[in-house]
């Protein structure tokens, strides 16, 4: 076990680079073209500690704690507290996320994993977490130490690195802003099944104008695409293809190549548990959104998919995804 664990200063930034390429590597080898190494990751990583431990105004409030052996960091920690989406209540408050760039070193002593995430958590509970979830790649020990401390899948991102090229799908268009309705409200019917769920996705009494606004905004990103299944007043099914972002992927990483799926539905996913009506409209959904990665150069997608809903699940396998990530929970 550890001798200390402590806040990280900015001296140890030398010694927490270091820590974070192994880490990196880590997942490299799991996925290498998902996990992509940047080829100026160790910068990029002295940046992102950089501004973390020194920088006063902050967009969240996270942690960064280490482990010490003598005169020897062994492992660190990452945490932050991760705002409320617009479109849920969030009664809770805001949720405590232990990130995935947490990292022990191969000669860390017995016990370091299983302590710094006890002090990532409690870091978390002090600064007014009530429920915390712990993000991590699949397979690797910190998720089997954080399964054994109670946590349970809420989250699963599935990925996929062979995306089909060309055309869209027949049937599947892009949004305009005539659609933005028939989205919100294809959208609130994925959101009630999202609750149904987990109580966690606990739905917003304004969600709908928040949604609204925001598909509305969408529309006018460049840097993604907005696909529907049908026509304005009567519309299927919406997907959304959009980069990734950091708050998925650590800096040590390139996410240039890689697109995230996360407002995802089709009225062929309304019962969680089985694909009752089939699933030609939603897998076609699914095929417009790796096209048009494709036609923008990216090769990995990444699906962001409750781990309770097993229709989707079911589908997203059937195309060739795999679990990558997990987001776990212990409330």
């Amino acid at each position: 076990m550890p001798k200390t664990i402590r806040p990280a200063k900015p001296d140890d930034i030398p010694h927490l680079i270091k820590l974070l390429m192994l880490d990196a590597h880590e997942r490299h080898e799991k996925n290498e073209n998902l996990w992509k190494i940047a080829d100026d990751a160790p910068e990029q990583i002295e940046k992102s500690l950089k501004f973390a431990l020194t920088a006063e105004q902050q967009p969240f409030k996270q942690f960064w704690l280490v482990s010490v052996d003598g005169d020897q960091i062994t492992g660190v920690a990452h945490a932050m507290m991760l705002p409320v989406p617009p479109i849920y209540a969030g009664s809770f408050g805001e949720p405590g996320l232990i990130l995935p760039d947490c990292f022990a070193a191969p000669d860390a002593p017995s016990g370091t994993v299983p302590s710094l995430l006890a002090a990532a958590e409690n870091a978390l509970h002090q600064a007014g977490a009530r429920v915390t979830l712990t993000s991590t790649v699949a397979g690797e020990d910190w998720r089997t130490v954080s399964e054994a401390m109670g946590y349970k899948p809420l989250t699963l991102y599935l990925s996929c690195t062979v995306l089909g090229e060309g055309d869209r799908p027949a049937g599947v268009r892009l949004a305009t802003e005539d659609d933005v309705p028939g989205i919100v409200m294809r959208s609130a019917e994925n959101r009630e099944v999202l609750f149904d769920i987990d109580p966690f996705w606990e739905i917003h009494p304004e969600a709908d104008q928040r949604f609204s606004a925001w598909m509305a905004r969408s529309l006018t990103l460049p840097d993604r695409d907005m696909m529907v299944m049908g026509s304005p007043d009567n519309i299927a099914g919406y997907v959304i293809a959009q980069p990734a972002s950091r708050l998925h992927f650590p800096p040590a990483h390139d996410i240039t190549g890689t697109g995230v799926i996360d407002d995802f539905y089709h009225a062929e996913l309304a019962n969680p548990t089985a694909l009752g009506q089939g699933s030609v409209g939603a897998s076609a959904l699914l095929q417009a959104a790796e096209s048009a990665f494709a036609n923008r150069g990216m090769g990995a997608a990444f699906v962001v998919c409750p781990a309770g809903w097993t229709s989707k699940i079911e589908l997203l396998k059937a195309a060739g995804y795999e679990t990558a990530m997990v987001w776990s929970i212990r409330r």
